[in-house]
């Protein structure tokens, strides 16, 4: 642990995040790693996001972070500008103005062990975890890779679990929806933080009972169960990664002492869901 007298670096903490989280673990499409910020500015506060978006902003400039930790990239993909006028240029801006260091771990972190993964497991009392998607080579004797299965504390109806569900996970106004028998008895289940419908073909293979994950889409969906797949639980993408926020703020505490901030700004972009719609009288 590092001593409590002399706060860490940016340095000090980038280098702990790329041990625990290696960037080669990242998907080739990714980028991962440290954003912006000086390397030796101490930090003092550490803020954890999912998103650094408007409001993880003004909240990391509010309280007097030195460091944002977020999940999901700010330039995955290529910009020409980040001139002041632009989303994304606003962004640096402020921060490169407050003097606020930016990392990013996103798909390193989701096939780590313990990941983003093993967080929504937790959160459902999930036992005997093994991953949906195993790492490739030594790595799958560590128990990393992509998604999470696990064994439910008590069976459960698919309509029950839909409800257990929403009680442990964020709540955002898209709530958990679910698809399948609703009186289907769920024993084992499949979870994936973020966007899963690449893995549904997987999560069929495994045998498990139901699959949870986001931004499943109508056609997928229908396709699978039409073809015999577990029945599916579908969250916010937010709610799905938040829980992780939680774990690494507890490591970074244990590893440097420091003042970790979880936010708990709902970024997930859907502000409103209203009820059932009746039938449209014709």
């Amino acid at each position: 642990m590092t001593d409590a007298s002399a706060p860490p670096t940016v340095l000090d903490v980038v280098d702990a995040l790329d041990r625990r989280y290696p960037r080669e673990w990242a998907e080739s499409w990714d980028r991962v790693g440290l954003v912006l910020g000086d390397f030796e500015r101490p930090v003092r506060r550490i803020l954890l996001v999912v998103d650094c978006v408007p409001e993880t902003v003004d909240q990391a400039l509010k309280i007097g972070a030195d460091l944002v930790v977020a999940h999901h990239p700010l330039l995955l993909r290529p910009v020409s500008s980040i001139a002041p006028d632009t989303y994304k240029g606003r962004i640096i801006h402020r921060l490169i103005k407050g003097d606020v260091a930016l990392y990013v771990a996103h798909t390193n972190a989701d096939t780590a062990n313990p990941g983003v993964s093993d967080a929504i497991a937790a959160l459902l009392d999930l036992s005997d975890l093994r991953p949906l998607v195993p790492a490739e080579g030594a790595a799958a004797g560590d128990g990393r890779g992509l998604g999470r299965i696990g064994v439910l504390p008590e069976p459960m109806t698919l309509s029950e679990l839909t409800g257990f569900a929403a009680t442990r996970l964020p709540v955002t106004r898209a709530g958990v929806r679910s698809a399948g028998d609703p009186e289907q008895t769920i024993r084992t289940l499949a979870v994936c933080g973020g966007a899963g419908d690449s893995f549904l073909k997987d999560a069929t293979r495994a045998g498990v009972d139901a699959y949870l994950c986001a931004d499943l889409r109508h056609h997928p969906v229908s396709e699978h169960l039409a073809d015999g797949g577990p029945a599916l639980l579908d969250v916010a993408h937010y709610a799905t990664e938040r829980p992780w926020l939680d774990d690494v703020a507890a490591w970074l505490r244990d590893e440097f002492g420091a003042d970790v901030v979880v936010s708990d700004v709902d970024t997930d972009p859907w502000t409103g869901h209203a009820p059932e719609m009746k039938e449209t009288q014709l």
